[in-house]
């Protein structure tokens, strides 16, 4: 027992030693309306970096994400490889399906609950309401949702955690906080939602998936943002951490405004605002992500599009080309991709992609038989619950995202929408498009190249990546039978702040690593409090006696509280 007590004290050292590690993040102002304002993008650039205590799911320092980065892409969390179809063991380079998301690993997520009704993303500088229970009656549904305007309002008045400069997030801003580790319901009928896994981390996110009492589907959970399209059409964008997507929302709905769920974010106003600069070497470096982009599509290479296991070799084959001189291309995730939409421009408004000037689209003829652009592939599976969880591939789309309506063809979503198709197949066989909104399917799309940013290779997988189930049987076993429900995984269905067991990380001798911000919710202190008790690492293990007396508990709770083995 003295040397468990022994090993967690080290632990805690190197906890402590990892969290003095300060993260970097950048502070600045204004809104997005364009979201590659050159003025924007020049505070930005100027914007003054501020220290940022960080507390990852594993204790380790978030000090690999650069202070130079006004916009930190966060990593998709997809750990797993797939084929067309369903989980594979990650390919090598020589074989098919390689380079897929989980064979990059960007900036892991990393979250600090604050304590106070709110989290800090310690990756992007933002900090966001917790819950989206507007009504403060302790859960979410139908009564907490709001209209576009309402939400605006609510966030612009909000007095919450002390603070006052809450807004309605941008949907960069709101876009950076899915988590790919998630599994698509659609289709499901069941009313048990316990064993289904949400886009958003639940560890510290309240979610609830739409209210079916008040007639919602279960996939009724879209998140207002406050990015209107400039199209045609009065769409909201809106995130579904429910079906994992973002679509254009129209502001009513069967003759009644339309509503949302709200979650208010302040803090690093410019975050996703891009800096774009032209290399003169048909490459496109965006200052404030820190990835380089082909110039080009691959429009002129492959003018009839590739499906998704052509569109990851075609990266392999330019890297093999040395294409630009560079063989470190990839294909970006959905994360990376989504980062370089322009939703300022649509085709309708602008006669261009949404996308900066400064990049080249091949155009295309849509189904309406108008000229438009292409959606472009990601690397990133999109899985859904049915026996073919990978059968679907993330896009963005950089034209209108169609869909056929009222015997007509027409932008359904809004040009930077971001869906899934079908990875391989025939397309002609949906000629009037799939779903109530009769959503254009396109098998074979564009590729935009993208290299560099902090983005390492991993390609057995993200080992780091939150995993979509804690059972040993494969997710596609679990998520395909609704009856499995009530086995939900451990790590996506505890309280907000609460770190299971089974997905806490491990110390020397398999001990559980001390989770600091739990701690200190369970003392009833703030997490700051608590690492100023501890001492900094150069103290050594600290004396829990005095620690206690410090923080005005007895010396039995805080050892209970950082999960510390008594004799």
């Amino acid at each position: 027992m003295k040397t468990k007590i022994f090993s967690l004290l080290i632990v805690l050292t190197l906890l402590l030693s990892s969290c003095a590690s300060a993260m970097n993040t950048t502070q600045s102002n204004t809104d997005i309306g364009n979201d590659n304002s050159t003025a924007l993008a020049d505070e930005a650039a100027a914007a003054p970096v501020i220290e940022q205590e960080s507390n990852t799911d594993d204790g380790t320092s978030d000090s690999d994400v650069s202070p130079s980065l006004t916009y930190a892409i966060v990593d998709t969390g997809q750990g797993t490889c797939y084929d067309d179809s369903s989980v594979i063991a990650c390919p090598a380079s020589s074989e098919s399906f390689y380079g897929q998301d989980a064979q990059y690993t960007g900036n892991e997520p990393s979250y600090t609950n604050n304590g106070d009704g709110t989290i800090m993303d310690n990756v992007t500088g933002l900090i966001w309401q917790q819950s989206a229970d507007t009504d403060g009656d302790g859960d979410i549904d139908a009564n907490d949702k709001m209209s576009y305007d309402s939400a605006v309002n609510y966030c612009e008045n909000l007095s919450y955690a002390n603070q006052d400069d809450w807004q309605l997030p941008t949907i960069k801003q709101l876009f950076s906080l899915i988590d790919f580790s998630g599994v698509d319901p659609s289709g499901y009928e069941d009313t048990d939602t316990s064993g289904l896994i949400p886009f958003i981390d639940t560890d510290y996110f309240d979610f609830s998936y739409g209210d079916t009492s008040a007639n919602e589907r279960i996939i009724d959970s879209q998140y207002a943002s406050s990015t209107l399209y400039v199209g045609d059409e009065e769409y909201l964008f809106g995130v579904n951490f429910a079906d994992g997507r973002i679509k254009g929302y129209g502001l009513s709905l069967r003759g009644r405004e339309k509503t949302f769920d709200v979650a208010c974010v302040r803090a690093n106003n410019t975050y996703g605002v891009n800096n774009f600069s032209n290399n003169g070497d048909s490459t496109i470096t965006d200052n404030a992500s820190g990835l380089i982009w082909a110039q080009e599509d691959s429009g002129s290479d492959a003018p009839n599009g590739l499906n998704w296991e052509e569109a990851l070799a075609y990266v392999e084959t330019q890297n093999a080309a040395n294409y630009l001189s560079y063989s470190d291309w990839r294909l970006p995730n959905v994360k990376e991709l989504q980062s370089i939409v322009d939703y300022s421009r649509s085709p309708d408004t602008t006669n261009s992609a949404a996308i900066d000037p400064l990049f080249n689209t091949t155009p295309i003829t849509n189904e309406a038989g108008e000229t438009d652009y292409s959606f472009y592939w990601s690397s990133t599976t999109h899985a859904n619950w049915t026996n073919q969880s990978g059968s679907a591939g993330a896009y963005v789309s950089f034209g209108s995202a169609m869909g056929y309506m009222d015997n007509t063809w027409m932008d359904v979503h809004g040009a930077g929408a971001q869906r899934s198709d079908p990875k391989a197949g025939n397309p002609d066989e949906f000629s009037t498009g799939r779903g109530p909104q009769g959503d254009a399917i396109r098998i074979y799309n564009f590729v935009r190249l993208v290299r560099g940013g902090e983005v390492s290779e991993t390609p057995a997988g993200d080992p780091t990546a939150r995993s979509m189930s804690t059972n040993t049987e494969s997710a596609d076993e679990r998520i395909s039978d609704p009856q499995v429900a009530q086995d939900a995984p451990a790590d996506r269905t505890g309280a907000p702040g609460d770190r299971p067991a089974a997905g806490q990380p491990a110390g020397p001798d398999g001990q559980p690593m001390p989770d600091l911000a739990a701690a200190a919710t369970t003392l009833g202190i703030t997490e700051e409090a608590l690492k100023a008790a501890l001492g900094g690492p150069n103290q050594g293990p600290p004396d829990f006696a005095s620690v206690a007396q410090t923080l005005g508990v007895t010396e039995a709770e805080l050892i209970a509280a950082l999960g510390v083995p008594q004799l």
